[in-house]
């Protein structure tokens, strides 16, 4: 059974930062691409980074890029999502989710039907 258990949410003022964490298990973690997602209040839901497995290639939404960092440790199946000056816009539901990995990553990490599996969410506030 594939399972992604994503934590690490928390309150913080513009500025800071926060690390998410996606622990994943039931499949074969360099085969899949893991991507976070997130919610806010009112929005649709929004794909923020990914990161494929195996050549562990990396891609990031323009709203977050130079400020979020993604990576993982295979050893422990999780990827993680470090989170640097944060804006009051990062505020939401952040997900993680993850997909078997395709051969036009370059664009399908940006689609949602790429993703086969989804974990709960993790709140993210960012609040002066």
């Amino acid at each position: 059974e594939v399972q992604l258990q994503a934590s690490g949410g928390g309150v913080v003022q513009p500025g800071g930062s926060l690390r998410l964490s996606c622990a994943t298990s039931g499949f074969a973690f360099d085969e899949y691409a893991i991507g976070w997602w997130r919610q806010a209040p009112g929005k649709v839901r929004e794909v923020i980074s990914c990161i494929v497995g195996g050549d562990g290639r990396t891609y990031y939404a323009d709203s977050v890029k130079g400020r979020f960092t993604i990576s993982k440790n295979n050893a422990k199946n999780t990827v993680y999502l470090q989170m640097d000056s944060l804006k009051l816009e990062d505020t939401g539901l952040y997900f993680c989710a993850a997909g078997t990995t395709a051969k036009a990553m370059d664009i399908m990490w940006m689609l949602e039907y790429q993703y086969e599996d989804w974990g709960q969410g993790t709140q993210v506030t960012v609040s002066s």
